[in-house]
């Protein structure tokens, strides 16, 4: 009897399924949609889009220094930097923030440096050693909220 029920409503389901494909078919994106939509809910804060927008590849054509230009946003503050190497083999990064910048950090391990952004959102750095690296800033935001941004890590 049991199997008698389960074989009926199984059956039931296959043609509800079908009047459901028929009347309301799932979109052909949906899956890819919803992979994309999850993925983006489980970033932590601390990830930023990480676009190379320039490497050093390039660099050959202007000199002999390598260079790099970063871009980083997280839909609603972005961060363009600019990495060059210095002659003493430290490198020097120059940013700029599209929101109001209040305190810039560069993190490499346990150290640590600090630059005060100007008004219009652009900092630097001098000397800062090569290895991996993550930007940390505080902004505010167009609410007027403290928003701690962070990139993450590169190398410089």
């Amino acid at each position: 009897m049991v199997n008698e029920d389960f074989a009926a409503d199984a059956a039931l389901f296959a043609r509800l399924r079908a009047v459901w494909e028929r009347v309301d078919p799932v979109p052909a994106d949906l899956v890819d949609r919803m992979v994309a939509a999850v993925a983006v809910e489980d970033l932590s804060r601390e990830y930023a889009l990480l676009t190379l927008v320039e490497g050093s590849a390039l660099a050959a054509v202007r000199g002999e220094t390598d260079t790099a230009t970063l871009q980083f946003s997280d839909g609603q503050t972005t961060v363009l930097l600019h990495v060059t190497a210095t002659e003493g083999g430290g490198r020097r990064i120059d940013g700029w923030s599209d929101a109001e910048a209040l305190a810039v950090r560069v993190v490499q391990g346990e150290r640590e440096w600090s630059a005060d952004p100007s008004e219009h959102g652009r900092f630097a750095f001098e000397d800062v050693p090569p290895g991996v690296s993550r930007l940390r800033i505080v902004v505010r935001d167009a609410g007027g909220e403290l928003k701690d941004f962070q990139t993450p890590q590169f190398e410089v």
